[in-house]
């Protein structure tokens, strides 16, 4: 059933008392500790000095050069938060109180209203194996609250993901440098981890990137409940499953395994920081664990 515009605004509302009385008591100071002095418009490259933080080094004047070289700043005067945000079919899984989708959108709040009470810019950026919407980064309360609107009745044109897309997109709309969170399960059904990574290593050359994975413990692990069918929310796929078999729970568990392992890896290769925020867990205790780790 479609919402009305009243039940909309009442739902918005609710997440806007809710997250914004976190970012104003825990996430604001948090945020900017985390985040502040990435700010920064490239100005030039020296050669490395002790004591220069090393996530500065310029690896490819470093290697033309054979000695390491960091790049050097200008601080601007204020930071752009860009949320890439997955509103695919997936995000509407969810095994317990909270779809994924909830779980995103109340995030995505926490972190622009942290973003707001640092006088920053946030935009957005929504995308399912296509970019579906861009919000140009603006300051202000009633901008946050539309994106939270926006995030609450949106219906993509596609259920599929291609991470890929958006990044690259962010690379290409984005000229100056930003912080921009990656706010999806990653399950990417584009399966091509090749164009993820290129589109993350160009990236991340030149925006402080940081994803935050969103998952339900029943993808990682299937209960024995006899037998049932599964739909792929992405696909529409369909296939009648024996869960009673052990033999069939452990393939699925390993399944999950291998694919949470390789998003792991590409995550690692390019250095991205990132929370993995569980449908049934605390979302404030994974991000302050995130924003201390930085």
């Amino acid at each position: 059933m479609q919402e009305s515009e009243n039940d909309i605004l009442k739902r918005v509302r609710k997440i806007e008392i809710k997250t914004r009385g976190l970012s104003n008591e825990i996430f604001a100071g948090k945020y900017h500790t985390a985040f502040r002095g990435r700010g920064m418009s490239f100005s030039e490259v020296r050669e490395y000095r002790a004591g220069d933080d090393v996530r500065d080094i310029d690896w490819n004047v470093t290697a033309r050069s054979t000695k390491p070289h960091i790049k050097i700043y200008e601080e601007e005067r204020e930071l752009t938060m860009m949320l890439l945000i997955d509103v695919s079919g997936s995000r509407m899984f969810g095994t317990g109180e909270r779809l994924k989708k909830n779980v995103v959108t109340e995030i995505a709040a926490v972190l622009a209203f942290s973003a707001a009470q640092n006088n920053d810019k946030v935009g957005c950026i929504f995308f399912s194996d296509r970019v579906e919407k861009f919000i140009p980064p603006k300051k202000g309360r009633s901008h946050i609250l539309m994106i939270i609107r926006e995030l609450v009745k949106f219906r993509p044109e596609s259920q599929g993901t291609a991470i890929a897309e958006a990044v690259r997109y962010l690379t290409n709309v984005n000229k100056k440098h930003c912080t921009a969170f990656i706010l999806s399960d990653f399950i990417d059904s584009a399966r091509d981890r090749n164009a993820l990574d290129d589109a993350l290593k160009i990236a991340g050359g030149k925006h402080d990137i940081v994803g935050i994975r969103i998952w339900d413990e029943r993808e990682a692990e299937m209960p024995d409940v006899g037998i049932i069918e599964l739909q792929d929310a992405e696909t529409g796929e369909k296939q009648w499953v024996d869960t009673s078999s052990a033999r069939v729970r452990e393939y699925y568990a390993e399944s999950w395994r291998r694919r949470d392992e390789a998003i792991r890896e590409t995550l690692r290769r390019n250095r991205i920081d990132t929370a993995m925020v569980s449908t049934e867990g605390d979302y404030v205790v994974e991000l302050i664990k995130l924003f201390k780790q930085r």
